[in-house]
């Protein structure tokens, strides 16, 4: 791989400098790129449509010859290209609007792959906008289709072309393969060089499942390699604190509750404590669906830091969600005393503090001086809390909630707020739930926690979709009576006001709208990110003790508010948001004792967007919906920010290949338990180094 990545294109023939800067516009610079630059389908030209098998109105592929190009200009600077294509069944038309490039692109005589819907105009099949790749004249039978760019000007055959001399050129010398034989034969995946010539030159539709298995292992693998490395080197090098796994004090706010702790609960402490016990600093993620009851498993860490003598940091993304928790954790923590020898008892009450933007000159300069002296014990806030001028006097554990808020560097600076070189424990929470193959890839470093039991006590949800005038009326009815019962609502709208690019309506309209019409009578609020923090407050303030009966909002009460007597969420344009989001948003309903229902009002919602209003229909359950969304979503970069333009996972997908990330994973830690500096795997080692720079695992390691 190294020498791979050593050799330019420009080495292959034909590749000079027009077509290696072509090819640089898709992050293919050296033969190693191109090599991964794989496939993106395959045509089987023993099986594939032909013109006269296509029916009206159905998406289909058919490989075609080029008859004719005509160009057209159109009134208003628009442009049109007809393109007719032919095959032993019979004719199409191709029809490009706005394509003008597709003139220069096509020529008489090519042949080319069409991937598109058939309809008819005036009696003739055409199809409108294709997808058309050109493939030449192929005689294998399967043929390879790779990523085209038209701005870069690379067509399928050239990049086919380089490949099979890339491989050509390498079969006398052979391509190394730095995975044990014994891990291969376990999972029965072929050599190196047998995959990677079969992905790109396959003769039977089993090597392309071959080599893709055996590539998309090797993907994992160094990915597992590299997390799990970084992390015992963390681990190695880190200096942590001990602290004490008496866990007197929890017990203490644990007891004063008022209501039993659920067994997932009791669990995820345990792990937390023994965790927080060991010499290392702690990295563990807390995933949990909303309502949960994560605060009282973050409570019980800082508790945990605090009895020792130190301090607890909470960081959250807003200072909305920042308040809720001040207010939250405050009452849960009344009335509790911890020991100090400053005081005649040997006790005094633990104090909790609140610093955030808003916070006025003189206070802010007071916890500060109280923080540094280690006066305060929990201090919760948003990102004030990594300014310069706050500091600790002894920062034993930080919780991040929400942590993907949050940008790398801002996690990073308040986890180095640490004293006398010893690193603060790491809880971060996320009520967004992570499918289990994405969070052993994306938080391979951290060690994962998950609450999978819901308290007693809370509401369900009924959750319906809104498609028509008459049942959003219905909507507003239901609303009406609600408040007329007592309860309150919220109104929750994509936008702050319209936008001519966005059909979305916006919440200063629908504010309007509700206030003179169907809400007419009622006390409508209005809450968004352009209030100030202080109308911010205000508005939450007024609608949580009662003055406001319905909250109309942006997302900014997604995460954190939260408000008992609220039994009704209404989303507006609901097909806008995500599963997550739209399961964040209905979680700030059913707090307490009233039915709870949540409302999505999408009128048009078609494709993947019904897919997800169906979805959160049927199931309150946040960890069916992320696995229904990693699905619908697919995954992107896992890594986050990359330092190089390369995908971290080109072939590997989480939807489809989780028996391959549980295997790479194990396969990764028992290697690295044999040898833990892959010492004896040098080549493997690095190929880890060269494709995964560090840069990606200190992305993650901030995280």
């Amino acid at each position: 791989m190294a020498d791979f990545e050593a050799m330019k294109v420009g080495v292959l023939s034909g590749v000079g400098r027009a077509k290696a800067e072509a090819l640089a516009a898709v992050a293919v610079e050296s033969v190693l790129d191109l090599l991964t630059y794989y496939p993106r389908r395959y045509i089987d030209r023993t099986n594939q449509a032909a013109i006269g098998d296509l029916e009206d109105g159905v998406e289909a592929m058919v490989m075609a010859q080029v008859d004719s190009v005509f160009s057209k200009r159109l009134p208003g600077r628009r442009t049109m290209v007809r393109v007719a294509v032919s095959d032993d069944s019979g004719r199409l038309s191709l029809v490009f609007f706005n394509q003008p490039w597709r003139d220069r692109q096509l020529a008489e005589g090519q042949e080319v792959v069409v991937f598109g819907k058939l309809d008819r105009y005036r009696g003739q099949h055409q199809m409108t906008n294709p997808i058309v790749d050109l493939v030449g004249d192929e005689t294998g039978r399967i043929v390879p289709v790779y990523p085209q760019s038209a701005k870069a000007g690379l067509q399928t055959r050239e990049i086919r072309r380089w490949v099979d001399e890339a491989l050509r050129r390498s079969q006398p010398r052979g391509i190394s393969d730095p995975v044990p034989e014994t891990l291969r034969q376990r999972h029965g995946l072929i050599g190196r060089h047998r995959a990677l010539d079969r992905i790109h030159r396959p003769t039977t539709q089993d090597d392309r499942y071959s080599a893709r298995d055996r590539l998309v292992f090797d993907e994992l693998l160094r990915l597992q390699l590299k997390l799990i490395m970084r992390k015992r080197a963390v681990e190695q090098a880190a200096v942590g604190i001990s602290h004490d796994a008496g866990a007197e004090l929890v017990e203490r706010f644990t007891g004063s509750l008022g209501f039993p702790l659920t067994g997932a609960q009791h669990r995820v402490i345990g792990e937390v404590v023994a965790d927080m016990a060991r010499p290392v600093p702690m990295h563990r993620l807390l995933q949990g669906d909303v309502g949960a009851g994560k605060t009282v498993v973050a409570v019980a860490a800082m508790l945990t830091a605090v009895q020792g003598g130190h301090q607890a940091a909470l960081m959250a993304p807003t200072e909305v969600l920042a308040t809720q928790h001040f207010l939250g954790i405050r009452s849960l923590l009344e009335g509790l005393v911890v020991s100090t020898d400053d005081s005649l008892l040997g006790e005094r009450p633990l104090r909790v503090a609140l610093l955030a933007n808003p916070t006025p000159g003189a206070e802010r300069s007071r916890i500060q001086e109280s923080l540094a002296d280690g006066v305060i014990d929990v201090v919760i806030g948003t990102h004030a809390l990594i300014q310069e001028a706050v500091g600790f006097s002894s920062l034993g554990v930080v919780v991040v909630d929400e942590q993907h808020r949050f940008g790398v560097e801002q996690r990073a600076a308040l986890r180095a707020k640490g004293s006398q070189g010893a690193s603060p424990d790491v809880l971060v929470m996320t009520a967004t739930p992570i499918p289990r193959t994405a969070a052993m890839t994306v938080y391979g470093d951290l060690d994962v926690s998950v609450l999978d039991e819901m308290p007693p006590g809370r509401t369900p949800i009924a959750t319906r979709w809104a498609q028509t005038a008459a049942e959003e009326a219905g909507v507003w009815e239901q609303v009406r009576s609600e408040v007329g019962r007592g309860g309150q609502a919220y109104v929750v709208c994509p936008l702050i006001e319209e936008s001519a690019g966005v059909d979305a309506r916006s919440a200063t309209e629908i504010y309007e709208r509700l206030r003179a019409g169907e809400l007419s009578g009622l006390r409508v609020g209005l809450l968004h990110g352009r209030l100030t923090p202080a109308e911010k407050r205000s508005a939450m303030d007024r609608f949580r003790v009662g003055e406001i009966d319905v909250l109309v909002a942006t997302t900014v009460i997604e995460v954190g508010v939260d408000v008992p007597n609220a039994a009704i969420m209404v989303v507006v344009d609901a097909d806008r948001f995500g599963i997550a989001q739209l399961h964040q948003l209905r979680g700030r309903v059913g707090r307490g004792d009233r039915p709870a229902a949540c409302w999505l009002l999408a009128a048009d919602a078609v494709g993947v967007a019904a897919e997800r209003l169906r979805a959160l229909e049927g199931t309150t359950d946040g960890f069916e919906l992320a696995e229904v969304d990693l699905e619908l979503r697919g995954e992107g970069t896992i890594l986050g920010e990359r330092q190089k333009g390369r995908n971290d996972l080109q072939l590997a997908s989480l939807r489809r290949d989780k028996e391959w990330v549980v295997w790479a994973r194990r396969a990764a830690g028992e290697m690295l338990d044999d040898d833990p500096g892959l010492q004896r795997h040098g080549e493997l080692r690095s190929e880890v180094e060269l494709l995964l720079v560090d840069g990606d695992a200190d992305y993650l390691m901030k995280s």
